[in-house]
Formats: C-alpha cells, structure tokens, sequence
C-alpha cells in the first residue's frame, strides 16, 4: 500500500460514491492522505491500514432502535469494545441493533463494510444521527473509508468535525464509552 495526497489521477474503475466524495472534499479545500488497498472490512485489516496512513481508523456502526425509525452513525476507536447498553442510556434509545443493509444504502449509499462518516453526504434528509465517541475527537486525525472498502483516508479531525458536517448539513453528539 502506498500513501498518495489527494484524489486518485485516474478515477477510471472506481465507483460513483467514492468519486462524489474525492469532489465535495476537493470542493471544500480539505486535505487528505489516501491508500488504495484490497477489501477491508474486518477490523484486521484496518490495523494494517492504520500502520499507512499512522491513524486509527474508527470502527463505524450503523445502528437503529427497535422500531427503526431511529438511525445513527456511531463513530468509535477500532480497538474499544462496543456495549449497546452503554450507549443506549446516553441518547435515550431502548434496545439499539445493527441496522439493516437496505436502510445504510438507502440513507447513506454505503454498503456494509464500508460505512463511514463520508456516508452523511447521501443523507439529505437527515434520518442518520452521527454519534462520536469522545476519544475520536481527541486525535489530531481520523481515518475513514470514502464510500468503499478499498481505499482510506486521513482527515484532520477538525476538517471533518468542522467544515466537513457543516457542508453537509450534519452535526455530531458526544458519547463516552468506557467499553468495560
């Protein structure tokens, strides 16, 4: 895997949503590090994708409630444990479960895998609430997919707490989670 600053020079073969990301990040002046890589979608191998770009790459989870009319994007370190309990009395949700497939490629036109905080610029609507878990606004950055498995980014935490939202019409709520 090699680290290249930007977009890649031929977008020949990749697909539509991660295009629209490289645009509206070109768009908005953010500065990204990019690697192209095989699937990642198990937590293995975004550890040696980390080790490219020095970043923690964040697990992502789409989630909804029992009735699934609620839906969000939790956002947390790759190596923490997730406990639904923990965060379900933090946003006054009962009994949160993986959402479906069809609901993240509706509202986010992601598939499993390659869930991300890039997702939230399909979501005009705003049916996804981005959850964050405190320790990912701690890092000067945060790696992500761009609407693929196959290629990671790394963004300036800032840009993408900042700019990056705001562009998309999103904000984020602060969770803590102990994973204990």
């Amino acid at each position: 895997m090699e680290l290249y600053k930007g977009r890649p020079e031929n977008i020949n073969g990749r697909e539509e949503r991660e295009v629209k990301v490289y645009d509206l990040l070109d768009s908005l002046g953010i500065e990204y590090l990019r690697t192209d890589h095989e699937h990642a979608d198990t937590m293995e191998a975004c550890n040696r994708i980390d080790a490219v770009l020095d970043v923690v790459i964040c697990k992502n989870l789409f989630l909804c409630n029992r009735q699934k009319t609620d839906f969000y994007l939790l956002m947390m370190p790759g190596n923490k444990p997730f406990k639904t309990k923990e965060l379900s009395s933090q946003i006054n949700s009962a009994r949160l479960s993986f959402a479906s497939p069809e609901a993240m490629l509706e509202y986010l036109d992601i598939k499993p895998g390659a869930v991300s905080v890039m997702g939230l610029m399909n979501d005009k609507e705003n049916h996804v609430k981005l959850l964050v878990d405190e320790d990912v606004l701690k890092d000067e950055y945060v790696g992500c997919h761009p609407c693929v498995n196959t290629s990671s980014l790394k963004l300036k935490t800032e840009d993408v707490f900042g700019k990056y939202l705001k562009a998309v019409n999103h904000t984020a709520t602060t969770v803590v989670l102990k994973g204990e």
